[in-house]
Parts: C-alpha cells; structure tokens; sequence
C-alpha cells in the first residue's frame, strides 16, 4: 500500500526538520529532502508551491511545535526543577543519539543571513516566544514574580541552546551538563527565596 500524500508531505517536513538542524538553512535542498523522507519528487510542488523557502519555513513551525510539547508536557512535572532537568535531559538524549549531529532547526534559521530566511526567520522567533512563554508559565505557577520567571525563561532558553551549539563543537555533552547543573542551583535559589518552596 502507497503512503497517502498527506504522509509525503510530513515526512518532508520532518526531514527538512532534521536536515536543518544537522547541516542549517544552506545544507537543505529539495533533493536531499527527498532523498532523506523517501517522498516522491512531484509532490514537492504540489505540498509546498512556495518551493524551498516553504518547506524550510514549515520545517522550522514543525520543530518549534515538537519542542514546544516536549516543554509543555515537562512543565506539567509538580517539581518545576525536575521540569527543566528533563528538558536537559532531552537534549542531551538528542545530542548521543545523533552522535552530536542533531543540533536545534530553529536555532539553525535564526542565524541564517540570506534574503530567502525572512519568513522561517519570523517562525523561529515565534517558536522561541513560545518556548519562554511555557518557561514563563511553569515559573509562575511555583511562586516567581513575572519578571524574575521572563528573565530566567529567557535565559533557560539562551544556556540551552549555547550548549547545544557548544556540544556539538566539542562533541561531548560537558557543557551542556555544567548548564544544566548551573541552571538546577540558580532555580532552585529562586525558588527558595521567593516563595520558600523547597527545604
């Protein structure tokens, strides 16, 4: 039985995904899309009329929506520190399966500087937002002022993918583990001061 083309288009979605966040904007062509999602060459027109910078697009709403979840479901955790460990802890998972290919697909666009990167540009900012927005809505919910749960949900953000980058230089998980650690005792600081949470 053939895949349906709703199937083909997914797939190229997710192999965009993937391709962008081992090889970057540049690294991703309809071809090695194709080749990498097994979809068949004329869908490509017809999912995506916009040709590249469509899929490209589409992949980075894709990956912000997949790490999105993952945040939201980690957020749901009653210890927010075991939240944002697991979050870590995802990562890090990501970075040894790929054998410290995987990198981030938003953060792969948001450093693109060509002329065709505005509207995946637009999505990985969205995406970022709503990364903090989810960070942020954890942090309230254990007692930290907005400001204070902004600035860290930012930073949550920041450290995470600085460490990935770092990671996969050095292909060892030694920085992201020293962010994840540093991070564990700034929460956990925060948490006490402000609203006496843990003991």
């Amino acid at each position: 039985m053939s895949p349906r083309r709703s199937d083909s288009r997914e797939r190229m979605v997710a192999s965009a995904a993937a391709l962008l966040g081992e090889h970057g904007a540049a690294g991703v062509s309809i071809d090695r899309v194709l080749a990498h999602s097994g979809a068949p060459r004329g869908s490509v027109y017809h999912h995506f009329p916009g040709g590249r910078a469509q899929l490209i697009d589409e992949a980075v709403v894709f990956a912000g929506d997949v790490i999105a979840g993952l945040i939201e479901t980690a957020v749901g955790a009653p210890d927010p520190l075991d939240a944002i460990d697991a979050f870590f802890t995802l990562w890090r998972e990501r970075l040894l399966r790929s054998d410290f290919r995987a990198g981030c697909p938003v953060v792969a666009v948001a450093v693109e500087t060509d002329d065709e990167a505005g509207e995946p540009a637009r999505s990985a900012a969205a995406a970022f937002t709503r990364w903090q927005d989810a960070l942020v809505a954890l942090l309230l919910r254990h007692g930290l002022p907005e400001e204070r749960s902004r600035r860290l949900a930012s930073f949550i953000v920041a450290a995470v993918e600085g460490a990935v980058v770092l990671c996969r230089a050095e292909q060892s998980t030694a920085p992201l583990d020293a962010a994840a650690a540093e991070i564990h005792d700034l929460l956990d600081h925060a948490l006490r001061s402000s609203s006496g949470l843990r003991s």
